[in-house]
């Protein structure tokens, strides 16, 4: 079986983004990786170069007139994909990590989901970080699962603003994906950065979604990004993927003064159901972006 490592990216330097740390996670469990690197004015072209020769580089051109429900992140997830030779493909996006405890389980989960023809996709099980690496976003608030690996049937395309990913049936109609849940993890930095760097990944992530007028008004000035906008936190007691050592150290100088206390007040819709999944795991009116089966 050949595995295919898909990603894209784009001014992950000036961004913050743990390109490097995501794409080298990938190393050990796939043939081949491809990357679509956008145009860039930070030199992310060159890092991914530098990364690793097994990385295949597809170059891109964004085209930022589209502002519209982050499509655009889809057609470049959508540009590494039909490039993609594996019998399966392995998606993580730029802020997202392998864990090295589930090199050894990837390969076999594929290989058994393989010969299930039933099973179409694999969901695996998120850890958002949030202003620091030592906590962790709780609560509906931040997505639980979501489809990460998928068999590479050449039907299968990025949805939306590349969250996840769907199929087109004989017929050219959309469908959801047959997934399977799994205990694979993704460790996702989305929201530990540099407080400069993550308030420009703001801009320019809302940019993507919004015109010129809506960002005037909802997104702040500051220089800085004031890491308040999460409602639950919760300490994080596990290890983090080996690779992110180095990052985690040489972001401790600021990491240290993050202030886990200062969260949102829930709405209360948002706390009775916060209370229910705790108490019974059910979480009420959870998206799903795929079929689950068993």
């Amino acid at each position: 079986m050949k595995i295919s490592g898909v990603s894209f990216v784009r001014n992950a330097i000036k961004l913050g983004y743990p390109v490097e740390e995501s794409l080298r996670s990938l190393l050990p469990v796939c043939d081949e990786i491809v990357v679509a690197v956008g145009n860039s004015d930070d030199g992310t072209l060159e890092l991914v170069k530098s990364i690793d020769p097994k990385i295949r580089i597809i170059e891109t051109v964004w085209d930022d007139s589209k502002r519209e429900g982050g499509r655009v992140l889809a057609e470049q997830t959508d540009i590494a994909l039909k490039e993609a030779t594996g019998d399966w493909c392995l998606y993580l996006q730029a802020d997202e990590v392998l864990h090295e405890e589930d090199y050894d389980k990837i390969r076999p989960e594929f290989l058994k989901s393989d010969k299930d023809k039933n099973v179409e996709a694999l969901i695996f099980r998120y850890k958002h970080f949030y202003g620091s690496y030592e906590y962790i976003g709780g609560g509906r608030q931040w997505y639980r699962r979501e489809i990460r690996a998928f068999k590479n049937t050449g039907n299968v395309v990025s949805w939306g603003d590349a969250q996840g990913f769907r199929k087109k049936n004989p017929n050219g109609e959309i469908e959801k994906l047959k997934a399977k849940q799994t205990e694979l993890q993704i460790f996702h930095y989305g929201w530990v950065r540099p407080p400069k760097a993550q308030q420009l990944k703001q801009q320019a992530f809302q940019r993507l979604y919004h015109d010129d007028s809506w960002l005037e008004e909802n997104i702040s000035k500051d220089d800085e990004f004031d890491y308040d906008s999460a409602y639950e936190l919760e300490v994080f007691g596990g290890k983090h993927p080996e690779i992110m050592r180095e990052r985690i150290e040489h972001d401790r100088e600021w990491t240290q003064r993050f202030d886990f206390k200062r969260v949102k007040k829930k709405p209360i819709l948002v706390k009775i159901t916060d209370e229910i999944e705790k108490r019974t795991g059910w979480r009420i009116g959870e998206y799903r972006n795929f079929t689950e089966v068993k």
